[in-house]
């Protein structure tokens, strides 16, 4: 999700604000620093820059339990690195605005703080024609006539991989699809319990394993309902890859969703209430069309034309806010212009 995250900003700099931007990935100097990762090189960077630095939150350590199990005394040192890297950033920009009431937590000034949503390219995923899913459903040796419910992320305890098994025991005339693996191999949280129900799932779950994001639209297109039972998020581009390819979404009811889908799709909070909501998309038309109504609204408000927008907006202001700060310490201190 990250990976995608940061592809997406990149890719839509270079295509829709061409006119006011030149980027440079990973060389040369420019007027703003955008830092993508925490890993080490990207962290001296941010601190030795001498120009505004721009850190792209796309993960607070709370969001890492149930995706890394490690020991506590590395846990709470990474966990410090991760904050102290985002404080040495001159402006920051969260993926959700929860966030930024976390990162005051750790005494990161609001003021520094920009929320800008994701999104996705429209013409990287989109909806598919009834003869396109028909093949790509043969592929996946999956029948033309299932009804398939998705999962999509790394098969970990976060995400919630064992509620979607479990609420596939209960929808056994229903196929389950999950695509992802254990990104992390063996350090990922209840490793041992997940590979063995992925080494041996119900009959109508299948797991994919990593697939390749240029297959990820038609892993989407072959599906009826993408389902996310994670218990932790951040702006999961998988949401929007799904509303893009034209696929309505059931969420856990988590907070964090509230405000950037504004109440526009189908949630539950317990696998009781996913199976029955899951058993109504495939029984009452009425319910998913108003479900792919809901998608339709989220992939029109992150559509890459607003987005692209705010960032030009964004950057433009961080520059002229750092030509303000040169000037008044050139005033400041006269001397030092001779």
């Amino acid at each position: 999700g990250v990976g995608a995250a940061t592809i997406e900003q990149i890719n839509l700099l270079k295509d829709r604000c061409g006119d006011y931007f030149e980027v440079l990935e990973n060389k040369g100097r420019g007027d703003i620093l955008h830092v993508h990762t925490i890993d080490p090189r990207s962290s001296l960077r941010a601190r030795f820059a001498k120009t505004p630095v721009v850190m792209h939150v796309h993960f607070i350590p709370e969001t890492l339990e149930g995706s890394i199990k490690l020991p506590k005394w590395a846990g709470k040192i990474y966990n410090r690195y991760v904050i102290n890297t985002y404080r040495k950033a001159t402006n920051i920009v969260v993926v959700n605005p929860i966030f930024i009431k976390d990162l005051d937590r750790y005494g990161i000034d609001n003021e520094r703080v920009t929320y800008i949503p994701n999104f996705v390219n429209e013409e990287t995923f989109y909806p598919k024609s009834k003869q396109q899913r028909r093949e790509i459903r043969q592929a996946y040796n999956i029948s033309e006539d299932a009804f398939v419910v998705l999962g999509v992320g790394q098969v970990q305890t976060r995400k919630g991989v064992l509620d979607f098994v479990e609420v596939a025991k209960k929808l056994p005339h229903i196929q389950f699809v999950w695509a992802g693996g254990f990104s992390f191999g063996k350090i990922t949280d209840g490793y041992e319990k997940l590979k063995k129900i992925i080494d041996n799932p119900p009959k109508n779950v299948k797991f994919l394993g990593i697939i390749n994001r240029r297959e990820m639209n038609d892993i989407y297109n072959m599906s009826d309902v993408f389902f996310m039972p994670s218990y932790n998020e951040l702006f999961p581009m998988a949401i929007l890859e799904a509303c893009s390819a034209g696929v309505p979404m059931l969420l856990r009811n988590l907070e964090l969703y509230e405000d950037i889908l504004f109440h526009q799709y189908l949630q539950a909070h317990d696998n009781e209430g996913f199976t029955e909501l899951l058993q109504q998309l495939k029984d009452d038309k009425e319910v998913m069309a108003k479900a792919h109504d809901y998608a339709k609204a989220i992939k029109t408000h992150y559509s890459r034309e607003n987005v692209a927008k705010i960032w030009i907006d964004y950057y433009q202001k961080v520059h002229a806010d750092n030509l303000c700060k040169i000037y008044k310490m050139k005033r400041k201190n006269p001397a030092n212009n001779a």
